[in-house]
């Protein structure tokens, strides 16, 4: 698996933290690297995985910017209505797509792979629809 896959892997997973615990998110990316030290036997630091953090750190900086432009985009659909897998893939691939300089094509993919692992075929053509149309806009 691609490395920057993975440390997309790992921000769904902070960014759904940091989403239903409501924290800061240095306390989401902390936990999470916990989780990953308490599987160890005896236990090991996790290596700091950069991308992933500052997909985080970017996401929810410019939640709110990011959300508008979500709900903008969403027909018919509220951003607390969607379900927080979906929700937090797509806050990560509009910041990726609008912050990072990642190409879209690229971004929408790794969001629909996400959907595909984590979420439901819905959530895949949800996810892709509102993508293309952020990116369009």
């Amino acid at each position: 698996m691609p490395a920057r896959h993975r440390s997309r892997q790992r921000a769904l997973q902070v960014m759904f933290l940091w989403d239903q615990r409501k924290q800061p998110p240095a306390d989401a990316i902390a936990a999470y690297y916990e989780t990953l030290s308490s599987e160890d036997d005896p236990p090991q630091r996790a290596e700091p995985d950069e991308f992933m953090e500052s997909l985080v750190r970017g996401a929810t900086e410019k939640a709110p910017a990011i959300d508008a432009q979500i709900a903008a985009k969403s027909e018919h659909w509220r951003l607390e209505r969607m379900p927080a897998v979906d929700r937090n893939i797509l806050r990560l691939a509009v910041y990726e797509m609008s912050d990072l300089g990642t190409p879209p094509a690229v971004v929408i993919d790794e969001a629909l792979e996400l959907a595909r692992q984590f979420s439901g075929d819905e959530s895949v053509a949800f996810i892709n629809g509102v993508l293309d149309a952020v990116n369009r806009a």
